[in-house]
This record gives C-alpha cells, sequence and structure tokens, in this order.
C-alpha cells in the first residue's frame, strides 16, 4: 500500500504535457478553484455578452412606441389638449388658445352648471366644417390642429333645469333664479339677443358660448332635431386650464354665481 501511494507521487511530477495542473485536481479533487476558474471566466464572458445594448434606432423605436402608448392612455383617461379654432368663447377663451380638458372629474358624475366643456358635436353643428386630412387629423390628436368635431361651450342647464330668457333685465333664468353674468361675459354684451324657454331633459345640456353674439350653441339650434341639446355622453371633459400662449396660462373655475343653492331647487 505505501508502495503503490509513492509511485503515484513520483510519478505526477514527471509529466511533461501539463497534466499536473489538468489531471492531478480531477483525480485526487485536491485543488478545485484551478479548474473552475476558467470556467467561471468563460460563464462571465457569456453573461456579457447576453447583456449587450440594442441598436440605436431599436431603441429610438422602443422609446417612441413607449411614449406613444403613454400619451395613449393619458388622452383616453386623463387629460386631453384642444386648440381654439374661433371667438365663440371670448374672453374667457379666445382664438388660438390651447387648452386642456381634464377628465376624472366626470368618472362618476356629469357636468355641472357653470363648468366650461368640450363635447362631439351632436350632430349637424359644424357642417360648415371641412374634413381633416391624415396629417391634421395626426396633429388633432396632440392638440396642434384644431378638432373638426368637438366644441367647447359653457354648461348653463343640466337635466331637469328650466333655462329661460329672458327676464324683464334681459337676463338668463335658471329654475326661476337670474345669472349674474358678468364674471364671464363681454362687458355690455347681452346675456342674448334670442329668446327662449326650455326644459332640459334628463343626461343631456343646454349650453351656451360667453361670446353670446358669436356663438352657434343650444339657441342657434333650437329648431334641429336635438332641439339644441347636448347629450351629457358626448362631453369629452371639463376645460381644465390654458396652457398656450404663455401669457395666457391660466386654470379655470367656476363662476360663483352656479353654486346659488336657490338653482337646485326646480
Amino acid at each position: 500500500m505505501t508502495a503503490d501511494r509513492d509511485s503515484t507521487h513520483r510519478a505526477a511530477p514527471d509529466a511533461t504535457d501539463g497534466s499536473r495542473s489538468s489531471v492531478m485536481p480531477a483525480e485526487h479533487g485536491r485543488d478545485p478553484k484551478v479548474d473552475a476558474r476558467p470556467a467561471a471566466q468563460k460563464g462571465h464572458r457569456a453573461g456579457h455578452r447576453s447583456k449587450r445594448q440594442l441598436p440605436l434606432w431599436q431603441e429610438v423605436f422602443v422609446l417612441l412606441a413607449i411614449a406613444l402608448g403613454l400619451a395613449i392612455l393619458l388622452k383616453s383617461l386623463f387629460v386631453q389638449a384642444f386648440y381654439i379654432p374661433s371667438a365663440s368663447m371670448n374672453d374667457t377663451l379666445i382664438k388660438n388658445d390651447r387648452i386642456l380638458v381634464e377628465k376624472p372629474s366626470y368618472w362618476f358624475d356629469g357636468p355641472e352648471r357653470g363648468d366650461v366643456v368640450v363635447f362631439a358635436d351632436p350632430g349637424g353643428w359644424l357642417n360648415a366644417i371641412p374634413q381633416s386630412n391624415a396629417v391634421q387629423r395626426g396633429l388633432e390628436f396632440f392638440g396642434l390642429y384644431p378638432a373638426g368635431n368637438h366644441l367647447v361651450k359653457r354648461v348653463i342647464g343640466v337635466g331637469g333645469d328650466r333655462v329661460e330668457c329672458c327676464d324683464d333685465r334681459g337676463r338668463v333664468s335658471v329654475n326661476g333664479v337670474p345669472l349674474a353674468e358678468g364674471a364671464y361675459l363681454q362687458r355690455g354684451v347681452a346675456p342674448s339677443e334670442t329668446p327662449f324657454d326650455v326644459e332640459v331633459p334628463e343626461d343631456a345640456l343646454w349650453v351656451m358660448g360667453d361670446n353670446r353674439l358669436e356663438s352657434g350653441d343650444s339657441r342657434v339650434h333650437i329648431e334641429d332635431v336635438g332641439e339644441g341639446f347636448v347629450p351629457a355622453e358626448d362631453v369629452v371633459g371639463k376645460v381644465w386650464a390654458i396652457v398656450w400662449p404663455v401669457d395666457r396660462l391660466e386654470l379655470l373655475d367656476r363662476p360663483a354665481v352656479f353654486d346659488a343653492a336657490a338653482l337646485e331647487e326646480s
């Protein structure tokens, strides 16, 4: 037994083909680090190759896809940009204003009196506006071109309200309460030169522009099929802010006149 062990140990140093470093640890298990080191290094190199970055054009494509997805999500659920193409809401909103419309306010409840809202054309209100082309629709998506099938007006009456004009002082009344509209109407402009007396159906709105002399609103379409009412489901959202141009930057609030408790009594 002793001779065998001695012969084995004497044979090892005589190897001239590098077997001492490669064979001895495998047979005798004396130094596993020697053989493990190259394998670890190879694994490191393989892992390094697997983490190579995407080509620049692919990274740009991925980033653009993510940005577009976020834009669609934001537009669908939270906020959308629009462009004001006319003077029908002067001086609250003027031509070329860029506005943000927020949607969460109407997730669980409908528009309120006094809100400035953007809504889809109820039918025939915008017949004179030409259809946009593909490029214009793309710009329209981001609010950089007038949205050809939407309007912006102020809600005067909601479902169940009686809205009429005019009283002996020329004022619009809601449920028999005259509105003091000086906070948003231009000075010296009559609340309406067109008399009307309507009862707003449930789930509908009576809307009017702040520039009463140049607004194609509910009054103008009172003889149409929809009798001038806007379905509440057509409302995109409430105008929240003017964001461009910079000197027009402003957050919009609902006028205090619409907070009167008497308006709820019909």
